[in-house]
């Protein structure tokens, strides 16, 4: 069984909040921006795994591995790139619109470097 329809190539910041939070979240928020960017705010649930690493071949984190994904950067560009990348590798993968941005948009929570809410970078 698919998480994601095999069409749906996007999620809203809405759809993967919902997705990716709660007790029982179906699908890991995997945010593929920069250890810089991410140190300045991420997503609480989120799993860290840079764009520039999986270009380059890196190994999702434990955390991520085996289970349904749903890619965000800031914006939306990297986070496509990461989902074409991650597919090409067997993934069940779909990428976020509006990344980050349409994120705290939304006013979801972001955890700064210390652990408070931040910026997104």
């Amino acid at each position: 069984m698919f998480l994601f329809r095999r069409r749906e190539q996007r999620l809203s910041v809405d759809e993967a909040r919902t997705r990716t939070s709660g007790d029982r979240p179906e699908a890991v928020l995997l945010d593929v921006r920069e250890k810089s960017e991410w140190r300045a705010g991420h997503a609480p649930e989120a799993v860290h795994a840079p764009l520039s690493g999986l270009a380059a071949g890196a190994a999702l984190p434990e955390d991520a591995r085996g289970l349904p994904l749903a890619a965000i950067c800031r914006s939306g560009h990297r986070s496509q790139q990461a989902a074409k990348i991650l597919a090409a590798r067997g993934a069940q993968v779909v990428d976020v619109k509006g990344g980050m941005n349409a994120w705290t948009a939304a006013g979801y929570p972001v955890v700064g470097e210390r652990g408070t809410s931040g910026p997104t970078a």
